[in-house]
């Protein structure tokens, strides 16, 4: 098995698979559903959002792993269309984002189209079950995770 750093790693078909199936699904982050109401911006900052809990512009920022510049422009477009919302929280410097009534409404409109989207791609899916695919995704972004902590800590020292 070719070593960590070693250039003939892409060179093997398992890796270079997997890194074009990768980069497959991060280049569909940004497919929107026919019919949806939201950028896909905004669909993420709601996603974020749906546990009923406001945040910051920082804490989207480090949830969502954008820069805090990019979020707020992405929030301000969502505000300018009626989604969000900044309110001030007495005792604390920074305003909170919250969801708009109609933020909500788009967001359950456009979390069943998705969903919808899915279920089509499931019945699709052979050989495998949505069950396995997400048994499999969480071990992968769990494991990526611990690497990525460990190597930030290590470039740390």
């Amino acid at each position: 098995m070719p070593e960590i750093g070693d250039e003939s790693v892409w060179q093997t078909p398992l890796y270079q698979g997997l890194a074009e199936e990768l980069l497959r699904m991060s280049r569909r982050k940004t497919h929107i559903v026919p019919g949806a109401m939201l950028e896909a911006s905004a669909f993420a900052i709601l996603w974020t959002l749906s546990d009923g809990a406001p945040r910051t512009l920082r804490d989207l920022a480090d949830e969502l792993d954008l820069d805090q510049s990019t979020v707020n422009r992405q929030v301000n477009a969502a505000i300018k269309h009626g989604h969000l919302e900044r309110f001030e929280v007495a005792g604390q410097a920074s305003r909170l984002i919250r969801p708009t009534a109609a933020g909500e409404a788009a967001f359950e409109h456009d979390g069943q189209l998705r969903a919808d989207r899915l279920r089509r791609v499931f019945a699709d899916l052979d050989p495998g079950t949505p069950e396995a695919l997400l048994h499999e995704l969480r071990a992968f972004n769990d494991a990526y995770e611990r690497t990525y902590a460990r190597q930030h800590e290590t470039a740390q020292r």
